[in-house]
């Protein structure tokens, strides 16, 4: 399939250690910058486009005076909180991420959270490890009540994952309504303390914005059964971390897993690490073995589009701070 015609435009890409695959498919449709944060000034000199590989990388803000003709920048990211400042919120340039190739992934990673924590695994694990062979009882999944606070694209794909396992599944976003074709019912997640009270896991999916930070405070996780489980695939400052670890400690709640945490990563000897009852990954439940080629691909399928005039995909509303999810369709 040849290239689209188009007038070529500049794009700088920067990268951190290894190269963005598919290069050789954005060298077709545009001349291509690679750069590194340090020579980053120089690559945004007359650049139309910024392909920004190393996804959280603060050099666009630190070099933004030199952004001048810059009209998009496209990220290999999901959530853009880190990545987001004030003059490039004011500015007229296109701003997309990586909304959706990550979804299914870490829809997956979230269901072997809860099965992960039903069947008692790390439990198991240990045992194994002192080669005690000791008979326990745990928990069915079918049948418990989930709450998936994020009603984006990786929350409908855990919402579609949890109800194939026979789990009851509802939603909590930024308007509460009913009839949703995934989630049948959402919450407004301002309720969240509200409502926690009727779930055995709360899944936290949500983007980080000003309105979510902090989102999981001491009222929330006050209000959970003490047989419930957090899980949190989101951001890391979706949660208090120091009441989370004081939840945890007591037994308000059953137990926590979490891909990502406020620090990240979560520093050597901080209580966490040492507790039963929690699972720690290191922000990995999107990475497959594939995941990059797929960010790599997402960013050629936009540039063609751009090339040729086309709406762009994933355009992030600066003013929310994230890609506004299209009207769903209501259930039959």
């Amino acid at each position: 399939m040849t290239a689209p015609e188009c007038k070529r435009p500049v794009v700088a890409a920067l990268y951190r250690e290894a190269l963005p695959p598919r290069l050789a498919e954005v060298e077709e449709l545009a001349e291509v910058r690679l750069t590194k944060a340090g020579g980053l000034a120089e690559a945004l000199d007359g650049a139309d486009v910024l392909y920004q590989w190393h996804s959280f990388s603060p050099a666009l803000r630190e070099n933004w005076g030199a952004a001048s003709s810059l009209q998009w920048v496209h990220v290999t990211a999901a959530g853009v909180s880190q990545l987001m400042f004030d003059e490039l919120i004011r500015s007229d340039v296109t701003y997309t991420n990586s909304r959706g190739v990550l979804s299914r992934a870490i829809a997956e990673f979230a269901l072997g959270f809860v099965l992960d924590m039903a069947k008692d695994a790390q439990g198991s694990f240990r045992l194994q490890q002192q080669q005690r062979w000791q008979h326990r009882v745990t928990r069915k999944i079918y049948g418990q009540r989930a709450l998936v606070v994020g009603t984006g694209s990786i929350g409908r794909e855990i919402a579609r994952l949890f109800r194939a396992v026979g789990m009851d599944v509802d939603g909590a976003g930024r308007t509460g309504r009913s009839g949703d074709v995934d989630f049948g019912r959402i919450h407004s997640s301002a309720d969240l303390a509200g409502i926690v009270h009727g779930y055995d896991v709360v899944v936290l999916a949500a983007p980080l914005t000003a309105e979510t930070s902090g989102l999981v405070d001491a009222d929330v996780l006050a209000a959970m059964k003490p047989s419930a489980y957090l899980i949190n695939v989101g951001r890391g400052p979706l949660v208090d971390t120091a009441v989370l670890t004081e939840a945890l400690a007591s037994g308000a709640i059953a137990g926590a897993a979490l891909d990502v945490v406020h620090p990240e990563p979560l520093p050597e000897g901080h209580a966490l690490w040492a507790m039963e009852n929690v699972i720690i990954t290191p922000h990995m439940s999107g990475d497959t073995d594939d995941y990059l080629d797929d960010l790599g691909k997402l960013f050629v399928d936009n540039l063609k589009r751009y090339c040729s005039g086309e709406p762009l995909e994933n355009v992030v509303d600066k003013a929310l701070g994230f890609v506004p999810a299209p009207e769903p369709s209501l259930a039959n």
